[in-house]
C-alpha cells in the first residue's frame, strides 16, 4: 500500500483526466485521417466512435479503481486479475514503452510548436548521418536528427519532472492552471470558426470519393481509429493516483465520466469547426489544419494564436502524465525487486522523486532514438494491448471477488465491456496487418508494434534472473 498522501482533490482530479488526454492528438491526426478515408462523415464517426469505445474502457477501469483505490493503477489491478508476472509485464511495459514514449511524444510536439517562434539549433547532415545506427528488423536510428527540437524536447519533460519531485501539490496546481486555460482555448477556436460564417455545412457531408465497402477500407478506418485512439489516451492515467486522490470511491468515477464527455465533446465539435470552414480535399493537403482553417479566418496572425495553444495544451498534457506516470513506477519498484530504487520516497518532499528521474531517463533515451510516429505508433498498440486486458480482468475479479463491495459498477455490464474486449482485439489485429503490410510496402521503416512488443518481451528474462537471485539470497539467510 502506497504511503503517499491523499492530497488530491475533485477539482485536480478532472483537471489530471481533461489534461491528460488533450494533447497534441487533435492537432496532429485529422490530416492523417483525411488521408486514409475519403469521407467527412465517416472521419467524424471515428472520433464518435474511438471516444465511445475508450470511455466503456474507462468506466471499467473505474470499477476497479474504486475498489483498489492504491496508487500504480493497474499495475496493481493486475496483479489482483491475473498475479505477479502479468502485472510485471505490464510495469515493465509501462516504464519501457507507453508511459515514458507518451510523456516523450506529447513533449515532442510541445518542442515542435515552440520551435516555430524561437530559432532551435541543430547539426550537419554529415553528423546526422556519422552518428548513428541500425537494429535488424527495426531500421536505422538516428539520434542526431532534429537535435535542437530533441534537446528543447528534453528539457520541458527535465522542467515538469522537478516540478513534481518538488510537490505533488503544486504539481497538480499548475495543471489546475493550465488545463483551464486549455479548455478555453478551445472554446476560443470552436467558436472562432463555427460562428464566423466563413464556412461551409456541405463540407461535412460531401464525400470526395465514392467507398466500397472492403478490407483496404476497413483498414483505413482501423487505421484512424489507432490515430484517434492516440488523441484519447491518457483517460487511465487518474488510476494511477488513485492512492492519492481523496474520496476516491466517489471522485475517481464521476470525474472519469465527466472528464472523457468533456473530451469526446470538444475533440467532435473541433472536427466538425476544421470540417466547416476546410473541404476535407483541403485537410489532406494541409500539415496543419487548425492553423490554415483558423488564418482563413481570422488572417495569417492567428497562426500565432494556434501555434501558443497547442503549446499550452501539449505542456499540459506532459506535465498530468509525467505526475500519473511515475507512479506505476513507483509501485513498480516498491512491489518487485528489478528496480527497487524506484520505490523510494524523496526524504524531504515526500514524493515518488526517483520514479520521476527513471521515467525521464528513459523518455529522453526514447526522444534521442526515435520520431514522434515511432514512438505514438509503438506505444498506442502495446498500451491498448494492456487496456484489453484491462476489461478482462473485470470479469475475472467479478468472478473471483463475488462478494466484494463495490462502491461503482460499471453500466451495461456484461455488454457494455464485452464491446469493449472484442473492438481492442479486432483493433490490434487490424493493427498488426497493416504495421506490416505497410512496413513491407515500404510506407514505413519501422514495424512499430513490433517494436514495442519487442521492448515489452526483454523484461521477461529480466523478471525470472532477479526471482532467481531473490530466492537465492532467501535460501543463503
Amino acid at each position: 500500500m502506497s504511503e503517499l498522501k491523499r492530497q488530491l482533490n475533485s477539482k485536480a482530479t478532472l483537471a489530471l483526466i481533461v489534461g491528460g488526454i488533450i494533447g497534441s492528438g487533435i492537432f496532429m491526426k485529422p490530416t492523417y485521417m483525411a488521408n486514409q478515408l475519403d469521407s467527412p462523415l465517416l472521419i467524424l464517426s471515428v472520433w464518435i466512435v474511438a471516444g465511445f469505445i475508450t470511455l466503456i474502457g474507462a468506466l471499467s477501469n473505474a470499477e476497479v479503481a474504486a475498489m483498489i483505490p492504491e496508487t500504480g493503477g493497474q499495475l496493481v489491478f493486475f496483479e489482483k486479475m491475473f498475479g505477479k508476472t502479468f502485472a510485471f509485464s505490464y510495469g515493465w511495459a509501462s516504464i519501457v514503452v507507453f508511459n515514458t514514449a507518451g510523456n516523450a511524444s506529447i513533449a515532442y510536439i510541445g518542442a515542435t510548436f515552440t520551435g516555430f517562434m524561437i530559432q532551435l539549433p541543430n547539426v550537419s547532415n554529415d553528423l546526422v548521418e556519422k552518428y548513428h545506427v541500425l537494429i535488424p528488423y527495426v531500421g536505422h536510428i538516428y539520434f542526431l536528427k532534429d537535435f535542437g527540437l530533441k534537446l528543447l524536447t528534453a528539457g520541458y519533460l527535465l522542467i515538469f519532472t522537478i516540478l513534481n519531485v518538488y510537490s505533488t501539490s503544486l504539481g497538480a496546481s499548475v495543471q489546475k492552471l493550465l488545463s483551464i486555460i486549455k479548455v478555453l482555448g478551445f472554446g476560443l477556436l470552436i467558436c472562432g470558426l463555427l460562428f464566423s460564417g466563413k464556412g461551409n455545412w456541405t463540407n461535412l457531408y460531401t464525400q470526395t470519393a465514392h467507398i466500397p465497402f472492403n478490407l483496404n477500407t476497413f483498414g483505413s478506418y482501423m487505421a484512424c481509429v489507432s490515430a484517434v485512439f492516440w488523441a484519447f489516451d491518457g483517460w487511465n492515467n487518474i488510476t494511477f493516483v488513485a492512492g492519492e486522490i481523496e474520496n476516491p470511491q466517489k471522485n475517481i468515477p464521476k470525474n472519469l465520466f465527466l472528464g472523457m464527455l468533456t473530451c469526446i465533446v470538444i475533440y467532435f465539435l473541433v472536427n466538425v469547426s476544421y470540417l466547416y470552414i476546410l473541404p476535407l480535399g483541403t485537410i489532406a493537403k494541409t500539415p496543419l489544419a487548425a492553423s490554415t482553417a483558423f488564418g482563413i479566418v481570422w488572417g495569417p496572425q492567428a497562426a500565432t494564436f494556434i501555434t501558443i495553444l497547442i503549446i499550452f495544451s501539449t505542456l499540459g498534457a506532459a506535465n498530468a502524465c509525467i505526475l500519473s506516470t511515475s507512479r506505476v513506477t513507483y509501485s513498480f519498484g516498491t512491489g518487485y525487486k528489478i528496480l527497487p530504487i524506484a520505490g523510494k520516497e524523496h526524504p524531504k518532499y515526500k514524493t515518488p522523486a526517483n520514479a520521476l528521474w527513471i521515467n525521464l531517463i528513459w523518455a529522453v533515451i526514447l526522444v534521442f532514438s526515435g520520431s514522434f510516429d515511432i514512438l505514438t505508433d509503438m506505444l498506442v498498440f502495446v498500451s491498448w494491448f494492456y487496456y484489453g486486458a484491462s476489461g478482462v480482468g473485470l470479469f475475472v475479479l467479478r468472478y473471483k471477488w463475488k462478494k466484494v463491495e463495490r462502491p461503482y459498477k460499471v453500466i451495461g455490464y456484461p455488454i457494455l465491456p464485452i464491446i469493449f474486449i472484442g473492438f481492442v482485439l479486432c483493433f490490434l489485429i487490424t493493427t498488426v496487418y497493416t504495421d506490416f503490410k505497410h512496413f513491407f510496402e515500404g510506407k514505413i521503416p519501422v514495424v512499430n508494434s513490433f517494436l514495442g512488443v519487442l521492448l515489452t518481451l526483454i523484461g521477461f528474462p529480466l523478471y525470472y534472473i532477479s526471482n532467481y537471485f531473490n530466492r537465492n539470497k532467501k535460501s543463503l539467510r
